[in-house]
Protein backbone atom coordinates (compact mmCIF):
# COMPACT_ATOMS: atom_id res chain seq x y z
CA UNK A 1 0.00 0.00 0.00
CA UNK A 2 1.38 3.41 -0.96
CA UNK A 3 1.88 5.75 2.01
CA UNK A 4 0.08 9.06 1.67
CA UNK A 5 2.38 12.09 2.04
CA UNK A 6 0.13 13.68 4.69
CA UNK A 7 -0.04 10.63 6.93
CA UNK A 8 1.47 10.83 10.45
CA UNK A 9 3.92 8.08 9.53
CA UNK A 10 5.26 10.16 6.72
CA UNK A 11 5.78 13.10 9.07
CA UNK A 12 7.65 11.04 11.66
CA UNK A 13 10.98 10.77 9.87
CA UNK A 14 14.54 11.44 10.86
CA UNK A 15 15.41 15.17 11.07
CA UNK A 16 16.50 16.64 7.76
CA UNK A 17 14.72 14.05 5.61
CA UNK A 18 11.59 16.13 4.97
CA UNK A 19 10.83 19.83 4.54
CA UNK A 20 9.35 21.62 7.57
CA UNK A 21 5.58 21.50 7.84
CA UNK A 22 2.87 22.55 10.26
CA UNK A 23 -0.32 20.50 10.48
CA UNK A 24 -3.38 20.51 12.68
CA UNK A 25 -2.60 16.96 13.75
CA UNK A 26 0.86 18.05 14.82
CA UNK A 27 -0.60 21.01 16.71
CA UNK A 28 -2.91 18.70 18.66
CA UNK A 29 -0.10 16.25 19.29
CA UNK A 30 2.05 19.05 20.71
CA UNK A 31 -0.76 20.06 23.03
CA UNK A 32 -1.07 16.46 24.23
CA UNK A 33 2.68 16.17 24.78
CA UNK A 34 2.57 19.32 26.91
CA UNK A 35 -0.15 18.01 29.23
CA UNK A 36 2.29 16.40 31.73
CA UNK A 37 3.94 19.81 32.13
CA UNK A 38 0.70 21.57 33.02
CA UNK A 39 0.78 21.10 36.83
CA UNK A 40 4.24 22.64 37.04
CA UNK A 41 3.33 25.47 34.68
CA UNK A 42 0.17 26.24 36.66
CA UNK A 43 2.04 26.29 39.96
CA UNK A 44 4.72 28.63 38.64
CA UNK A 45 2.03 30.85 37.10
CA UNK A 46 0.18 31.05 40.42
CA UNK A 47 3.38 32.03 42.19
CA UNK A 48 4.19 34.66 39.55
CA UNK A 49 0.74 36.21 39.76
CA UNK A 50 0.89 36.23 43.55
CA UNK A 51 4.28 37.97 43.43
CA UNK A 52 2.85 40.62 41.10
CA UNK A 53 0.08 41.32 43.61
CA UNK A 54 2.62 41.50 46.44
CA UNK A 55 4.66 44.27 44.77
CA UNK A 56 1.53 46.30 44.02
CA UNK A 57 0.77 45.74 40.34
CA UNK A 58 -2.81 46.11 39.21
CA UNK A 59 -4.76 43.28 37.59
CA UNK A 60 -4.35 44.90 34.16
CA UNK A 61 -0.65 45.59 34.64
CA UNK A 62 -0.07 41.97 35.60
CA UNK A 63 -1.98 40.78 32.54
CA UNK A 64 0.06 42.99 30.18
CA UNK A 65 3.34 42.02 31.83
CA UNK A 66 2.63 38.30 31.68
CA UNK A 67 1.48 38.50 28.06
CA UNK A 68 4.41 40.56 26.78
CA UNK A 69 7.21 39.28 29.00
CA UNK A 70 6.05 35.64 29.30
CA UNK A 71 9.04 34.61 31.41
CA UNK A 72 8.38 33.20 34.86
CA UNK A 73 12.03 32.99 35.95
CA UNK A 74 12.90 36.59 35.13
CA UNK A 75 9.56 37.88 36.42
CA UNK A 76 10.05 36.19 39.79
CA UNK A 77 13.60 37.55 39.99
CA UNK A 78 12.44 41.06 39.10
CA UNK A 79 9.68 40.90 41.70
CA UNK A 80 12.22 39.89 44.35
CA UNK A 81 14.29 43.00 43.50
CA UNK A 82 11.30 45.32 43.01
CA UNK A 83 12.30 48.83 44.23
CA UNK A 84 10.20 50.99 46.52
CA UNK A 85 10.90 53.96 44.28
CA UNK A 86 11.47 53.81 40.55
CA UNK A 87 14.37 55.79 39.12
CA UNK A 88 16.03 55.53 35.71
CA UNK A 89 18.82 53.49 37.30
CA UNK A 90 16.32 51.14 38.96
CA UNK A 91 14.44 50.60 35.69
CA UNK A 92 17.68 49.97 33.80
CA UNK A 93 18.84 47.54 36.48
CA UNK A 94 15.61 45.53 36.34
CA UNK A 95 15.74 45.47 32.54
CA UNK A 96 19.33 44.18 32.55
CA UNK A 97 18.47 41.51 35.11
CA UNK A 98 15.51 40.32 33.03
CA UNK A 99 17.69 40.33 29.91
CA UNK A 100 20.37 38.30 31.67
CA UNK A 101 17.96 35.65 32.93
CA UNK A 102 16.23 35.41 29.54
CA UNK A 103 19.40 35.40 27.43
CA UNK A 104 19.17 31.62 27.24
CA UNK A 105 16.22 32.13 24.87
CA UNK A 106 18.70 33.24 22.20
CA UNK A 107 20.23 29.77 22.30
CA UNK A 108 16.87 28.02 22.57
CA UNK A 109 15.35 29.75 19.55
CA UNK A 110 18.60 29.42 17.58
CA UNK A 111 18.39 25.66 18.07
CA UNK A 112 15.00 25.74 16.33
CA UNK A 113 16.46 27.20 13.13
CA UNK A 114 17.45 23.87 11.51
CA UNK A 115 13.90 22.63 12.09
CA UNK A 116 11.84 25.71 11.25
CA UNK A 117 14.06 27.78 8.99
CA UNK A 118 11.96 26.92 5.93
CA UNK A 119 8.61 27.94 7.41
CA UNK A 120 6.79 31.04 6.09
CA UNK A 121 7.68 34.31 7.82
CA UNK A 122 4.14 34.95 9.06
CA UNK A 123 4.45 32.11 11.55
CA UNK A 124 7.59 33.47 13.23
CA UNK A 125 5.75 35.85 15.64
CA UNK A 126 4.44 32.72 17.37
CA UNK A 127 8.01 32.12 18.55
CA UNK A 128 7.21 34.73 21.22
CA UNK A 129 5.35 31.89 22.94
CA UNK A 130 8.53 29.81 23.26
CA UNK A 131 9.09 28.51 26.77
CA UNK A 132 11.52 26.07 28.35
CA UNK A 133 8.89 23.31 28.72
CA UNK A 134 7.52 23.68 25.18
CA UNK A 135 11.06 23.59 23.79
CA UNK A 136 11.99 20.49 25.78
CA UNK A 137 8.94 18.43 24.83
CA UNK A 138 9.27 19.54 21.19
CA UNK A 139 12.96 18.73 20.93
CA UNK A 140 12.29 15.33 22.46
CA UNK A 141 9.77 14.72 19.66
CA UNK A 142 12.28 16.07 17.12
CA UNK A 143 15.10 13.85 18.41
CA UNK A 144 12.81 10.84 18.02
CA UNK A 145 12.52 11.65 14.30
CA UNK A 146 9.46 13.92 14.16
CA UNK A 147 9.33 16.72 11.60
CA UNK A 148 5.94 18.38 12.13
CA UNK A 149 6.62 21.86 13.57
CA UNK A 150 2.97 22.00 14.58
CA UNK A 151 4.03 19.99 17.65
CA UNK A 152 6.11 22.92 18.88
CA UNK A 153 3.39 25.48 18.27
CA UNK A 154 0.69 23.29 19.81
CA UNK A 155 2.71 22.87 23.00
CA UNK A 156 3.63 26.56 23.09
CA UNK A 157 0.09 27.87 22.56
CA UNK A 158 -1.40 25.55 25.18
CA UNK A 159 1.20 26.44 27.80
CA UNK A 160 0.97 30.17 27.07
CA UNK A 161 -2.84 30.10 27.37
CA UNK A 162 -2.76 28.36 30.73
CA UNK A 163 0.06 30.66 31.81
CA UNK A 164 -2.09 33.76 31.27
CA UNK A 165 -5.10 32.23 33.01
CA UNK A 166 -3.22 31.05 36.08
CA UNK A 167 -1.05 34.14 36.53
CA UNK A 168 -4.29 36.10 36.82
CA UNK A 169 -5.74 33.53 39.21
CA UNK A 170 -2.55 33.72 41.24
CA UNK A 171 -2.90 37.49 41.34
CA UNK A 172 -6.41 37.20 42.77
CA UNK A 173 -5.40 34.51 45.27
CA UNK A 174 -2.04 36.13 45.95
CA UNK A 175 -2.12 35.81 49.69
CA UNK A 176 -2.23 32.01 49.43
CA UNK A 177 1.05 31.66 47.53
CA UNK A 178 2.80 34.94 48.27
CA UNK A 179 5.92 32.99 49.33
CA UNK A 180 6.60 30.46 46.52
CA UNK A 181 9.46 28.73 48.39
CA UNK A 182 7.24 28.10 51.39
CA UNK A 183 5.06 25.90 49.18
CA UNK A 184 7.98 24.28 47.36
CA UNK A 185 7.21 25.97 44.03
CA UNK A 186 10.90 26.75 43.56
CA UNK A 187 11.54 23.00 43.10
CA UNK A 188 8.91 22.39 40.43
CA UNK A 189 10.85 23.51 37.37
CA UNK A 190 14.22 21.93 38.37
CA UNK A 191 12.47 18.61 38.98
CA UNK A 192 10.65 18.90 35.65
CA UNK A 193 13.84 19.66 33.72
CA UNK A 194 15.69 16.79 35.39
CA UNK A 195 12.89 14.38 34.47
CA UNK A 196 12.75 15.58 30.86
CA UNK A 197 16.50 15.18 30.37
CA UNK A 198 16.26 11.41 30.75
CA UNK A 199 14.62 10.74 27.32
CA UNK A 200 17.15 13.11 25.70
CA UNK A 201 20.06 10.95 26.85
CA UNK A 202 21.90 9.50 23.85
CA UNK A 203 25.01 8.07 25.48
CA UNK A 204 27.83 9.07 27.76
CA UNK A 205 28.93 11.88 25.47
CA UNK A 206 25.78 13.75 26.44
CA UNK A 207 27.12 14.00 29.97
CA UNK A 208 30.08 16.17 28.89
CA UNK A 209 28.18 19.39 28.00
CA UNK A 210 25.75 18.85 30.89
CA UNK A 211 28.60 18.54 33.41
CA UNK A 212 30.44 21.52 31.91
CA UNK A 213 27.29 23.66 31.99
CA UNK A 214 26.60 22.74 35.61
CA UNK A 215 30.20 23.31 36.72
CA UNK A 216 30.46 26.70 35.01
CA UNK A 217 27.08 27.79 36.39
CA UNK A 218 28.08 26.83 39.94
CA UNK A 219 31.46 28.57 39.63
CA UNK A 220 29.96 31.79 38.26
CA UNK A 221 27.23 31.79 40.91
CA UNK A 222 29.87 31.48 43.66
CA UNK A 223 32.43 33.89 42.22
CA UNK A 224 30.29 36.53 40.51
CA UNK A 225 26.87 36.28 42.12
CA UNK A 226 23.67 37.60 40.65
CA UNK A 227 21.98 35.71 37.84
CA UNK A 228 24.85 35.61 35.35
CA UNK A 229 25.37 31.92 36.10
CA UNK A 230 22.29 31.07 34.00
CA UNK A 231 23.76 32.60 30.84
CA UNK A 232 27.30 31.40 31.58
CA UNK A 233 26.18 27.81 32.11
CA UNK A 234 24.01 27.83 28.99
CA UNK A 235 26.78 29.20 26.77
CA UNK A 236 29.39 26.83 28.19
CA UNK A 237 27.11 23.83 27.68
CA UNK A 238 26.17 24.89 24.15
CA UNK A 239 29.79 25.44 23.09
CA UNK A 240 30.90 22.15 24.62
CA UNK A 241 27.98 20.35 22.98
CA UNK A 242 29.03 21.78 19.62
CA UNK A 243 32.55 20.39 19.99
CA UNK A 244 31.23 17.01 21.12
CA UNK A 245 28.89 16.80 18.13
CA UNK A 246 31.69 17.78 15.74
CA UNK A 247 33.92 15.01 17.07
CA UNK A 248 31.06 12.52 16.79
CA UNK A 249 30.57 13.47 13.13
Amino acid sequence: MTEHPSSPEHHHQRPGRAPPLVTGAGFLRGARLALPVMPGMMAIALATGASAARVGLSFGENLVMCATMFASASQLVVFELWPDRFTPDAVLGLALIALTVNARMLLITASLRPWMGGLPAWIYPLLHLTSDPSWIVSMRYRNEGGTDAGVFFGASVLLASFWLCFTQLGFVLGALVSEPRRWGFDLIMPVFFAAMLVPLWRGRRNAVPWVVAGAVALAVERLVGGWYFIVAGAIAGAVTGGFVDDRRD
